[in-house]
């Protein structure tokens, strides 16, 4: 009796083993082809950074404007300043400050595309004060690339609504204010100037983490196969054939 639930404890815990060593195992290579995906995308990025710049009219010839994610572009334009976005809480350098966003009606048709113009610092005495930034009037051009709407965060009922904003979705904006909005965002860039800094973080993809899960996985997968080697193998097995001192 002994020997048939000592054998039956034996493949239980085989099992067990194979299923622990099988799941992290696949876990592993899940979080491997997940960075090999982020690599990926981050390698289109970079390639459509290094194309030439369009202008408008290749932007609205685009059967979807999303497939010009990242190109450089050159616009011209009148800003629309009454519609101007301070979306809150947002960083650049370290710094807490707003993206300001004004939307731009562009020369080459009827559209209207949003612009990060870039970051301006907040007065912290008074939340509800606008910072001094300059929009300049009539045709204006502007450099920058071809980016998706800025990054959402946590809000309040409510928050996304006035100049200060926490967040802002172009559908929602196109309705509230009636404008051609485009359904992608130009990021500004060049030097600071108007009042606002455009030092621009670099688009972190995250494979550092993937890795780092992925060697945890893997760790596990290597103690589980370890513990049962020498638990439920060589103790089992070959430590009773050796002679005793």
């Amino acid at each position: 009796m002994t020997t048939r639930s000592s054998l039956l404890r034996f493949w239980l815990l085989s099992l067990g083993a194979l299923i622990g060593v099988s799941v992290t195992f696949s876990l592993g290579r899940w979080q491997l082809s997940r960075a090999a995906q982020k690599e990926g995308r981050q390698a289109a990025v970079e390639q459509a950074e290094r194309h030439r710049p369009i202008d408008a009219r290749a932007l609205l010839a685009a059967a979807q404007a999303t497939d010009l994610m990242n190109r450089p572009i050159v616009l011209r334009g009148r800003w629309l300043p009454e519609h101007t976005v301070y979306l809150d809480n947002r960083q650049m350098n370290e710094k807490v400050g707003f993206f300001v966003v004004t939307p731009l009606a562009l020369d080459a048709g009827r559209a209207v595309v949003l612009v990060q113009r870039g970051w301006a610092q907040r007065n912290f005495l008074d939340r509800t004060a606008l910072p001094a930034i300059e929009t300049p009037p009539g045709v204006v051009q502007i450099e920058g690339r071809i980016a998706p709407p800025p990054s959402k965060l946590f809000a309040f009922r409510g928050a996304d609504q006035g100049a200060i904003r926490q967040n802002l979705d172009i559908s929602r904006f196109r309705a509230e204010t009636g404008l051609p909005l485009l359904d992608v965002t130009v990021l500004q860039t060049g030097a600071a100037s108007e009042g606002l800094q455009r030092d621009w973080p670099p688009v972190a993809t995250g494979v550092e983490t993937n890795y780092s899960y992925a060697i945890q996985w893997f760790s596990i997968c290597g103690l589980i196969a370890a513990l049962y080697v020498w638990f439920q193998v060589f103790r089992r097995f070959v430590a009773p054939r050796r002679p005793s001192a």
